[in-house]
């Protein structure tokens, strides 16, 4: 049987021929892509070490496919460069937002803005880090209607651009840790020695061995950046007013400990306060009702309307 010259020309284009080559490759190198995924993925055991290996692996395949093309149509790219000039103008114009959040990525990947797993705020949303894209950072966020550092539920996908945009606020980043600060209010006429004691005692059995382990990490921070040294070890202050005496605790602790450090502080200071038997009593701002009397106006009024 003889094959018709028009499927002849059809079947030895050499364009047809290079569009066949790359179809083959690409199923190649994505089945590969996914065998090697899958076997390595499935030997790591840490989960930021996981997902660390399947992007790597994921980026190496489209560094792969974007050599294969090149190779494949090597001999074509000539004849495309003054094209590609023309419509390179109007395509940067259009895409400019998808090009600054491609430079973002860029700038997270080499310049440490943040990684997998950090705590961050970016364009105002405060979260957990859980991907990071070529074009957008996935953040699994905390607060909004719930109380404290603690998840909510949304998922909130940012576009990586917001890194030149915004400030990008890191709670884990060289210095994992935060000051964080609970007060107490006192009333007048109670022992202030003994309060100052009792608070200096709870946050030391608290988070005192906790603030020296933090030491070597602040050491770290003063040798890489201009930083004044800062008390590590709880601290205790006081100011008064006509109402009360208020004594600020101040501690550091891990960015992720803040709500549970703050119920073990008030639990046991209240232990402590108890224990004193009215030596140190908590203040609180009382309000008294008074009902009023009925004025002689009011009286009348209503024998008027009585009668």
């Amino acid at each position: 049987m003889e094959i018709p010259p028009e499927v002849q020309e059809i079947l030895f284009d050499p364009t047809v021929g290079k569009a066949v080559s790359l179809a083959i490759g690409l199923v190649v190198i994505f089945g590969l892509r996914r065998v090697i995924r899958s076997s390595l993925t499935a030997r790591v055991e840490d989960k930021t070490t996981r997902y660390r290996t399947r992007k790597l692996v994921e980026f190496g395949s489209y560094l792969v496919i974007a050599l294969f093309v090149a190779t494949v149509f090597s001999d074509r790219l000539g004849g495309f460069t003054v094209a590609f000039g023309v419509a390179g103008a109007g395509i940067a114009f259009a895409l400019q937002e998808v090009i600054a959040s491609v430079a973002g990525w860029i700038a997270i990947t080499f310049s440490n803005f943040y990684k997998i797993g950090d705590r961050v705020m970016l364009g105002g949303i405060k979260g957990d880090v859980i991907d990071i894209g070529v074009l957008r950072t996935t953040v699994f966020q905390l607060g909004d209607w719930v109380a404290g550092d603690l998840y909510n539920g949304k998922i909130v996908r940012i576009a990586n651009s917001f890194v030149f945009k915004e400030p990008v606020v890191n709670y884990s980043g060289d210095f994992p840790f935060l000051w964080d600060e609970i007060t107490v209010p006192v009333r007048h006429g109670s022992d202030r020695t003994r309060t100052r004691e009792l608070l200096e005692a709870a946050a030391e059995e608290i988070t005192g061995d906790y603030a020296r382990e933090v030491q070597k990490t602040w050491d770290a921070m003063t040798r890489n950046y201009v930083i004044e040294n800062a008390r590590l070890e709880p601290m205790v202050t006081m100011v008064m007013d006509e109402n009360w005496m208020t004594y600020t605790v101040r501690y550091v602790v891990e960015f992720k400990r803040r709500r549970g450090t703050k119920d073990l502080l008030f639990t046991r200071i209240l232990d402590e306060i108890e224990r004193t038997q009215g030596t140190v009593s908590i203040a609180s701002a009382a309000q008294e009702v008074t009902l009023m009397r009925p004025s002689v106006v009011d009286v009348a009024l209503s024998q008027t309307a009585g009668a």
